[in-house]
């Protein structure tokens, strides 16, 4: 074992203690400096900075720690292509940003683009969250958005999970100029897994454009309590967090809780009064979240210059939007039914009514523009349009 598999096995070794939490863990770093001596010192010298039971903990080996640390080791050296990493508290690549929130991981695992999280800084990162089960408009608005403000320098930040997440890290790799990192992912398990499964191959393309976190070890599963937990890092990472879609009860108001109290900003898309996953953003909008409609409100909030290359996002939610001067009676039965879907979700009886079409008629036509991705179809039978088409 070299050097600094020693180094960064101490610091496994600490972070598998049992009933030694992170801020036991730093103030015996503030006692005794490094890990190793730590694990140096007798019992009795340990339980005058922790309790006893702490300190009884420590002078044993974590069970299954030696087994641990020789998969990690493993793992590094089948992934070094990849950039995996291990990066603990007091390495240069540590995430700056992450050492001002209240309780920052002791160690990490990386992949990907790693040597950028030297230099990396909360003013170059925007968290992008929202529903696991958005409306095709919500995942639409999620991806253009992070593609537009990635094609403006900033990076991403997500975590993974299907929905707003996944669309996100897809915009901001569409719009990534090759400079910096494109996106940073944050995950709730260990890095020798991609959860969810469906996000392997987007998992892969942020590797190759960007950077993987998880604060687990290997073989941490997709655990419930996880996946709140590493939201702090989510925002912690970021000058602001962006909510997109979220319900009342989410995780994404918890990543925007978590930026307020680490000192972030907090944006949000307005979206429709009669969908669930706009609920959430309503409410944080009503307690002072900046709304936005556009890339260029964000980074004006942001107070960076948006490139004048870069064209405004249009996402407009007026039944007005502009639709290509029709050259057919086919174009026109298509921007009289996307103008009697107006932008919120509605059902095949009331959009009947508005436009007085057959069933078979106005199911055909729906099909065709849902093919075309100009319609999304919803749970409970209701279609919405999508984008500003």
């Amino acid at each position: 074992m070299n050097e600094d598999t020693h180094n960064w096995g101490a610091w496994l070794r600490l972070s598998l203690t049992p009933g030694v939490g992170h801020e036991s863990a730093r103030r015996l770093l503030a006692a005794f400096g490094e890990p190793q001596a730590i694990f140096a010192q007798s019992e009795a010298v340990l339980g005058q900075v922790v309790n006893a039971k702490q300190a009884q903990a420590l002078v044993q080996m974590p069970e299954g720690c030696a087994a641990l640390t020789l998969e990690t080791l493993k793992w590094l050296q089948d992934h070094a292509s990849l950039g995996g990493r291990v990066i603990t508290l007091g390495d240069a690549h540590y995430p700056a940003p992450w050492l001002d929130i209240p309780d920052p991981p002791l160690m990490l695992y990386a992949m990907g683009q790693t040597a950028h999280l030297a230099t990396l800084k909360a003013e170059q990162c925007l968290a992008i969250v929202g529903s696991r089960n958005p409306t095709p408009q919500g995942a639409d608005n999620a991806r253009e958005f992070a593609r537009s403000l990635a094609a403006s320098g900033l990076t991403i930040v997500s975590g993974l999970a299907l929905g707003v997440d996944g669309a996100a890290h897809d915009g901001a790799l569409l719009g990534h100029h090759g400079t910096g990192l494109a996106t940073i992912a944050i995950v709730g398990t260990g890095l020798d897994r991609v959860y969810p499964r469906q996000h392997r191959d987007l998992a892969h393309r942020i590797a190759q454009n960007g950077v993987i976190l998880s604060e687990y070890p290997l073989g941490t599963p997709p655990l419930a309590p996880n996946f709140p937990r590493r939201n702090r890092l989510i925002s912690g990472l970021s000058q602001a967090t962006l909510v997109v879609e979220a319900a009342l009860q989410s995780g994404s108001l918890i990543t925007a809780k978590q930026a307020l109290d680490q000192g972030r900003d907090v944006m949000a898309i307005p979206g429709s009064i009669h969908a669930t996953q706009s609920k959430g953003c309503h409410a944080l909008i009503k307690q002072g979240a900046k709304l936005v409609e556009s890339a260029q409100d964000v980074l004006e909030e942001l107070h960076m210059p948006a490139p004048l290359s870069q064209q405004p996002l249009d996402l407009s939610t007026g039944l007005d939007a502009s639709v290509p001067s029709p050259e057919s009676q086919e174009e026109n039965s298509d921007q009289s039914l996307l103008r009697a879907l107006g932008h919120d979700p509605v059902s095949l009886d009331a959009l009947q009514a508005r436009c007085g079409w057959s069933t078979a008629q106005l199911q055909g036509q729906l099909l065709e523009l849902e093919l075309r991705g100009q319609v999304g179809r919803l749970p409970g039978g209701l279609f919405q349009r999508v984008g500003s088409a």
